[in-house]
């Protein structure tokens, strides 16, 4: 069963106030999900334009509804690491504030046949596109024992990563959720399963990753979106796992820099100049309060960096 289409924006003061919003700016944001962060930067524009793309088409039905009749918003289905393509071909050459938000919206993890979240019994799927052919079940039931220890240890820090992958390739097929829950379950000692919060967490999430190709290009679109930044324009990343937010980290960070010589250079030969400056040399996290009363925003940092 379908549910509506409801996200709670995390950080939203945070996020709106750090991108400095210009009411005449152009803003993008990068994965809309239910237009709640954007819904903010509408409230700040007068003659600016907000531009939302996102590859969820549910997330796109959503905010045409949300934002019906609001004729500085362009919405369009696409994945951010095509940014690119989807800029030449929406003919926008510079941005004045950009918003990534890299969490699994609510909508996705809440409905049960997204076959997102382990506490629904569903059929395995993850895809944040619909479209694409390739899902959790193909990786979960296609996948050599090698080849699937190599993402869940990777992708979810997983410790168990041997197991767990021996365990699901001896259980095969594997078509639902619950079913995929109670091997990880059992392919750890009970007092890990009752110890840690959320014992399938971490082969979920590594699986979900690899479906959607989630770190794909991430650096890369980072920078490019960069160099799209109007001077004083300013980006925000939300990221919620570390993986994600160490190729955050190290992209700011190398346009940070102004010369990345090897140590000991005596005369820099990179030519490389910084272009941006770092608004927050560590990451913000959510109130305390916050993360009371939306437990999801316990694990989101925000970083901003502003073009110079």
């Amino acid at each position: 069963m379908e549910t509506e289409f409801k996200h709670i924006p995390i950080m939203l003061s945070e996020v709106t106030s750090g991108l400095n919003i210009r009411p005449d700016g152009i803003y993008l944001d990068c994965t809309i999900g239910g237009g709640g962060h954007s819904s903010e930067i509408l409230n700040h524009l007068t003659t600016g334009k907000l531009i939302g793309i996102d590859k969820d088409q549910d997330a796109i039905e959503a905010c045409k509804k949300r934002f019906a009749g609001k004729d500085n918003v362009i919405l369009y289905k696409g994945d951010f690491k095509q940014i690119d393509l989807i800029l030449n071909e929406l003919n926008i050459n510079s941005l004045d504030g950009v918003l990534l938000d890299l969490g699994v919206s609510s909508h996705q993890i809440d409905t049960a046949l997204r076959g997102f979240s382990f506490r629904f019994d569903a059929p395995l799927d993850m895809r944040m596109d619909r479209s694409q052919n390739f899902s959790a079940l193909d990786v979960v039931n296609k996948y050599s024992f090698s080849r699937l220890m190599r993402v869940i240890s990777e992708y979810g820090e997983e410790p168990y990563a041997r197991s767990i992958a021996f365990n699901i390739i001896k259980n095969r097929p594997v078509t639902t959720t619950k079913q995929l829950a109670s091997i990880i379950e059992n392919s750890m000692p009970k007092k890990v399963v009752f110890s840690r919060r959320g014992a399938h967490k971490k082969t979920f999430q590594a699986i979900r990753i690899e479906v959607n190709g989630e770190l794909d290009r991430l650096f890369e679109s980072i920078l490019y979106l960069i160099t799209k930044l109007n001077k004083g324009g300013r980006m925000a990343v939300l990221t919620f796992h570390s993986l994600e937010d160490r190729i955050v980290k190290n992209a700011f960070k190398l346009c940070a820099t102004e010369c990345i010589c090897p140590p000991g250079t005596p005369i820099c030969v990179c030519g490389h100049k910084k272009s941006i400056k770092l608004i927050n040399k560590k990451p913000i996290i959510a109130s305390k309060d916050e993360q009371k009363q939306n437990p999801r925003s316990t694990s989101a940092k925000l970083r901003i960096i502003e073009k110079i």
